[in-house]
């Protein structure tokens, strides 16, 4: 290889490892904006409505790209239904399910369920889109769950899954990971039609049309839920419309049309590593020896993958 095709291939890592990276800083921030938002509002209203929110904005964004676009391919049926199953089975499933499972659940519980997404993901690839299963990605896979772990010791000392009365909610918290390895490895096949953006928007509008029934009948959505907001609450309310649901998503898939599901996937390792970091910058938190180590190997993991794996 040739001295512009390796400084090429620096800058390609290098970019998408920082458009990982934003992604994850911005998901480390979910569950502080929902502990915020739950003194006004219900699971399933935390959930969709600042999904609706995103897909409302997302929508004029699409058509403008379609417009200057003439030739993009026009909607079939088949596409629309690959966007119901995408948008049903990846998001809706996803953010219930972790949103409603840790209503009944605890924290702590959904902290260490979330470890599988990775795991979940690589295999999925391996099934549906016939990604190879390295040793590389099997070894950096390893190394970040070790270092998540070391820095999750709280949370294994606070869980509980073997008491019953958290089984409901430890289940939804599996099915929404399941969801969510499920969206980023289906979409990702349908990479090969369309453009990562139109994928996302079209999956958002499927999500929450089928989402506004569990509104209607589940959790009756009243909008004098905005009246007792307070700024804190209007501010974590725009963080999840504008950075959860939208400007993570379109990072993420942005590195996805270029990477292997299970490369960008070891990055969701470094959504602890963020989200510890915050706690100590914005809420003064010591950051113990065990949180320092764990979060130094969870780096080295992602740079090891990023930086090595030779799919892309």
């Amino acid at each position: 290889m040739n001295t512009a095709a390796v400084t090429t291939t620096k800058s390609r890592t290098a970019w998408f490892f920082l458009l990982l990276a934003l992604a994850s800083l911005m998901w480390s921030g979910q569950g502080t904006a929902v502990k915020v938002l739950d003194r006004h509002m219900g699971p399933i209203a935390i959930t969709f409505v600042p999904f609706y929110i995103t897909t409302v904005l997302f929508v004029p964004l699409l058509l403008k790209m379609r417009k200057e676009n003439p030739g993009a391919p026009s909607l079939s049926v088949r596409d629309w239904i690959q966007f119901s199953i995408a948008g049903i089975g990846g998001q809706v499933l996803a953010q219930l399910g972790m949103t409603w499972g840790v209503s009944k659940s605890l924290a702590s519980n959904g902290a260490i369920l979330n470890l599988l997404i990775p795991v979940i993901s690589a295999v999925l690839a391996s099934l549906i889109l016939h990604e190879r299963i390295t040793l590389l990605r099997v070894a950096s896979l390893i190394i970040g769950l070790v270092g998540v772990i070391l820095m999750s010791i709280s949370d294994w000392k606070q869980a509980s899954f073997g008491q019953m009365r958290f089984l409901v909610g430890n289940l939804l918290i599996l099915c929404g990971c399941c969801g969510s390895s499920f969206y980023n490895v289906y979409c990702k096949g349908l990479m090969k039609k369309f453009a990562e953006i139109e994928i996302l928007i079209f999956s958002y509008v499927t999500a929450s049309v089928a989402s506004i029934p569990l509104l209607i009948w589940a959790e009756p959505f009243s909008f004098r839920s905005f009246q007792q907001f307070d700024w804190q609450s209007w501010s974590a309310f725009a963080f999840l419309a504008l950075f959860m649901y939208g400007a993570s998503m379109l990072l993420f898939f942005r590195a996805l049309q270029h990477l292997d599901v299970t490369t960008a996937s070891a990055s969701l390792y470094l959504v602890p590593v963020f989200g510890v970091l915050l706690a100590a910058v914005l809420l003064g938190e010591r950051l113990s020896m065990l949180a320092i180590i764990g979060s130094a190997i969870v780096l080295t993991a992602t740079v090891l993958i990023m930086k090595y794996d030779a799919s892309y």
